[in-house]
Parts: structure tokens; C-alpha cells; sequence
């Protein structure tokens, strides 16, 4: 029997067939769906083409697929970043490097074949509360591969090198902005009104993207030759520091307000806990980068004050540190969510353990190399010894569940209108009725006999 759940049947294909061989699964906003178990399906139940093969995947290939590149490309940093270096470490981190790229380019082409052969769902992605938060997981992704290219090939390649570094930089710059203001915007505008119980550390997401966009132009300001071009970058991300960070901040009083007035979030989201990570971690990092960078270029461009680089660079170590002090707090509160609700189910959300965590310890580590303090480095290697157990854990339960066909539900898709569902005029009820009857009957006739027999 065929266990390739590209064939698994949906739930909606099911009601009022009388198949009662089912289980709940989840997904990234923790929304319940039902699931065939993969090794008893239908022989008899003929799908819709929309709904099995490769057609399936396209359909329900959400945005959230893009967090496994955020929690990739984090990965391949860390084994670059990590203080104690070794030549075992940098071949690691290539190796993710290379894994990440083609994890992202699958995901893009995906996403670009979803939309361009069924353009309707775009816009129900869109229009959904959830669903369109995880446009900012692409933006991120695609800066883990940037930052990469900085550490690793532009030593390598030299000056073109750090100019195609510059040129992606300003592509994830554009897209980042683009995601954070553009969503910002419909949040405001949406129709439906939310109520406070129902904000979640996701909506920091679009926010992260700038941050991340700005951390990441601060590594590339540190490669370009030439100094104006470097000044260019170093203010540009600043003014994004400056565009999300304030937001992010924002967002973390909201959520925290949620917390105390409403308690934890379901057990299927918890891990979004984690989140707040993101924009804390990487935006103490990235104030701090600047204001090296700001430090060496300003007195090499003439830039305001001879004292000014300076400034930058001590401002930035103070704010870096109480933002790391803030991310410590929200890393306790996580901690503490994830004992309490536990056990809890996998969905695509338990990337949300990688990256934020993982731009924690980058922080962690930039800290302990510009005070400098042992303290940080040693911290901030386990961090990431911690991170690189995680992302083992869940690309194996990604790679179970994306097998079997069970992270394969974009709930985005039951917002469609009816005449762009998926027809289902392929499927013989009947057949399909008497199936789910006779597997009910067996069921009961089984559990008589399992009485008798005690």
C-alpha cells in the first residue's frame, strides 16, 4: 500500500462518507485539521487531481515552509560565528550553506507555481490573520543565505564577490520593508476585529524581517571596498533598525498584556514563545555591528564627527546589552511556557525553537567579542550547541511529517469562494459510504470479539 500522503485524504473530501479512520492534526496557528492515518487509505476513494500528487503540495505549500530556511541558514551562522574556531566547524557550516540554498530556491519555486496556477489562493493568503504573518519567514531566509555569502565566499571570491553580497542585500532590504509596512498596513485595515486573547508572538514576524534586513546589511557594510558605499549601507540600516526594533517593541507589550490578562497560548502554538527572541536577539546584535562598523567607516568618509564613530560604537554596546538582558527575561518566560505545556504537538511552528534562538546566540557571541568576556563566548557556544540539537529534532520530525503528507494543510484554503474549491465529482460516495461502513463494522465485530476473549 502506498504511504505517500500526497494521496492522503483530506477532510473535507471525507465528510459524509462515513470514514471514521481519522486523526487531528495541526497546523502552524495551531488550527485543527483531520488526517487519514497514512497506513490505512482508501483503496476505493478516488481523489480530485487537486488533491493528491504534486498538485496537493503546491495547493497547501504555505509561507511557514520558509521558517525550515531561516532555521537552516541560522545553523550554518552559528558554525561559522562560533568563537572557538575549527576547520571541521567552517566545512559544517558550508554544508549548510549549500543545503540551505537549495531548501530555498525549492521553496520559492513552489511558492511561485502555487500562485501563478492558482492565482485566487494569493489572495485569500493575504486576506488571512495568520497565514500572511509568515510572508516575513522569506525575506529571513533569504538573509541567512546573504549573510553566509559574506562569511564564506567573499573571503574566498574577493571584490565581485562582496558587490553581489551588496546587490542581494538590496533585494532582501526591499522585500523586508515591503513585508513589515505592507502587512502593518492590512492588520489595520482588515475587516474582522480581533480580540486581545487571540494575539500571538507570530505578528512579530514581518516586524523581524526588517530587523534581520538591517543586521545583515551591518555584515555586508563590513566587506564593501569602498567606504561611501559603506557608509550607504551602515545608514540605511540604521533607519531600518530604527523602522522595526520600536514596532517589535510594541508588539512584545501587547503580547505580554495578552499573557497576563489571558494566560498561556494553546499548547499547538507554544512554541511561538520563543519568538520574541528574534527581534531582541538580532536587534542587539545588529546595534551593535553597526556601531563597530560606524566606527571604522565615519572617520574614513568624514562623517559628522571624528567622535561620532565612537559614540556609535559604545551606544550600541549598551543598547546591544539591554536588549540581550530583555531577550534573557523572554528566553525564561519560554522556557517556563514550553515545561508547563508540555507534552505538545509538532507542526511547522517548532521552527520557531530555531531561529530566534539562534539569533540569541549570535548576540551572545558578538557581546563576548567586543567586551571582550569569556562569560558571553561560552554562553553564547552552548546557545548554539543547543540550536544545532534542535534543528536536528525538528528537520527529522519535518522530514516524518512532510512525508506523510501531514504538513501539507494550508487552513488559508477553506477561505476560497465555492466556485474555486476543489471539485470532488471524481469521488464515488457510494463506494466510498459502503468502504467506511464496512471498516466501522469491522471495528465494532473486533472489539466484541477482543471482550469475549477477556
Amino acid at each position: 500500500m502506498d504511504n505517500n500522503p500526497a494521496n492522503t485524504v483530506p477532510a473535507s473530501a471525507r465528510t459524509g462518507l462515513g470514514l471514521n479512520l481519522q486523526r487531528t492534526i495541526t497546523d502552524p496557528s495551531g488550527q485543527e485539521q483531520l488526517a487519514l492515518p497514512p497506513g490505512r487509505q482508501t483503496p476505493n476513494l478516488q481523489l480530485s487531481k487537486y488533491e493528491r500528487g504534486w498538485r496537493r503540495i503546491v495547493r497547501n505549500f504555505s509561507p511557514s515552509w520558509f521558517s525550515v530556511t531561516m532555521g537552516t541558514g541560522i545553523v550554518s551562522t552559528l558554525f561559522i560565528v562560533i568563537p572557538w574556531h575549527a576547520t571541521w566547524l567552517w566545512y559544517f557550516g558550508v554544508i549548510f550553506f549549500i543545503l540551505n540554498v537549495i531548501l530555498f530556491v525549492s521553496a520559492l519555486a513552489i511558492s511561485i507555481l502555487r500562485y501563478s496556477l492558482y492565482p485566487e489562493i494569493w489572495t485569500v493568503m493575504i486576506e488571512d490573520p495568520t497565514n500572511s504573518l509568515f510572508l516575513g519567514t522569506m525575506p529571513m531566509g533569504f538573509a541567512t543565505i546573504v549573510e553566509m555569502w559574506v562569511f564564506v565566499c567573499v573571503p574566498a571570491w574577493g571584490e565581485w564577490a562582496a558587490y553581489v553580497a551588496w546587490a542581494m542585500w538590496i533585494v532582501d532590504a526591499v522585500v523586508a520593508v515591503t513585508v513589515t509596512v505592507s502587512l502593518g498596513v492590512l492588520l489595520m485595515s482588515a475587516s474582522h476585529q480581533r480580540s486581545l486573547d487571540s494575539i500571538l508572538a507570530t505578528q512579530l514576524l514581518p516586524i523581524a524581517a526588517t530587523v534581520v534586513a538591517a543586521g545583515t546589511g551591518a555584515e555586508v557594510s563590513a566587506i564593501l571596498p569602498n567606504p561611501q558605499h559603506a557608509l550607504g549601507t551602515i545608514i540605511a540600516a540604521y533607519v531600518m533598525w530604527g523602522l522595526a526594533t520600536p514596532m517589535a517593541m510594541s508588539v512584545l507589550v501587547m503580547y505580554y498584556q495578552r499573557l497576563a490578562l489571558h494566560k498561556m497560548p494553546p499548547r499547538e502554538v507554544i512554541v511561538s514563545a520563543f519568538l520574541p527572541l528574534g527581534p531582541l536577539g538580532f536587534g542587539g546584535y545588529t546595534i551593535l555591528y553597526l556601531g563597530r562598523e560606524a566606527d571604522r567607516v565615519f572617520p574614513l568618509t568624514g562623517t559628522i564627527d571624528p567622535m561620532a564613530g565612537k559614540i556609535a560604537y559604545v551606544l550600541g554596546l549598551f543598547v546591544g546589552l539591554i536588549m540581550w538582558g530583555w531577550g534573557l527575561m523572554w528566553l525564561a518566560l519560554a522556557l517556563a511556557a514550553i515545561h508547563k505545556s508540555r507534552p505538545f504537538p509538532f507542526n511547522m511552528g517548532w521552527w520557531g525553537f530555531t531561529f530566534p534562538t539562534g539569533v540569541y546566540a549570535c548576540s551572545t557571541v558578538l557581546i563576548g567579542e567586543v567586551l571582550p568576556s569569556l562569560f558571553f563566548r561560552v554562553l553564547g557556544t552552548i546557545l548554539a550547541v543547543c540550536v544545532i540539537i534542535l534543528w536536528i529534532v525538528v528537520a527529522a520530525g519535518t522530514a516524518r511529517g512532510a512525508w506523510r503528507g501531514e504538513l501539507f494543510n494550508a487552513q488559508c484554503l477553506k477561505n476560497l469562494k465555492p466556485e474555486k474549491q476543489v471539485p470532488f465529482e471524481d469521488i464515488d460516495i457510494e463506494k466510498d459510504t459502503a468502504y467506511g461502513t464496512a471498516c466501522d463494522e469491522r471495528e465494532i465485530n473486533g472489539s466484541r470479539t477482543s471482550q469475549v476473549l477477556r
